[in-house]
């Protein structure tokens, strides 16, 4: 059987399947920066704090060492400490995720290579992140990132051979 009809295969179709999980791990990640960029801009530090306390705060009454409740607390009080940076960062981000997200899910072949340099570039920030503070989120983060640019290359790869295919 050869590469281009890999999709038929059982392995083929489960590959493609993680491929559209990842992509819309990263369109749901993107949308949820978009936001809490939009956020850091629109509303006031203390309404951010409370807004979180908010929803956090029946997971720290069950648990009070929560790590993703203490993680969304510790990461929203650095994000307002620094909020301009942060949600221009956050905003920039998110629509660079989504457009990106658009156009791998459109199938658009430019997308592809775009997408993997681009991912690359924040995997690679973040691994600069990590030099410098060790954090179990931006690790996990990290890995799933690594992920997902390994299942583009491996679209793109199906995609190409499929297009020159049909040509």
């Amino acid at each position: 059987m050869g590469q281009g009809e890999s999709r038929n295969s059982g392995a083929g179709r489960i590959l493609h399947r993680f491929f559209e999980l990842g992509i819309l791990i990263k369109g749901v990640d993107g949308g949820l920066e978009l936001v809490g960029g939009l956020l850091l801009v629109f509303l006031s530090p203390v309404a951010i704090n409370r807004v979180v306390s908010f929803f956090v705060q029946g997971e720290l009454k069950e648990d009070p060492m929560d790590l993703v409740a203490n993680l969304l607390l510790h990461t929203t009080r650095s994000a307002v400490e620094v909020r301009v940076p942060a949600s221009a960062f956050l905003i920039v981000h998110g629509i660079v995720k989504l457009a990106l997200v658009a156009g791998l899910a459109t199938n658009r072949l430019g997308s592809y290579p775009a997408a993997i340099l681009v991912f690359a570039g924040f995997t690679i920030y973040q691994l600069y992140q990590l030099s410098q503070h060790y954090s179990l989120f931006l690790e996990t983060v990290t890995v799933l990132d690594l992920v997902v640019i390994l299942l583009v290359i491996a679209e793109y790869r199906h995609m190409r051979i499929a297009r020159t295919r049909n040509c």
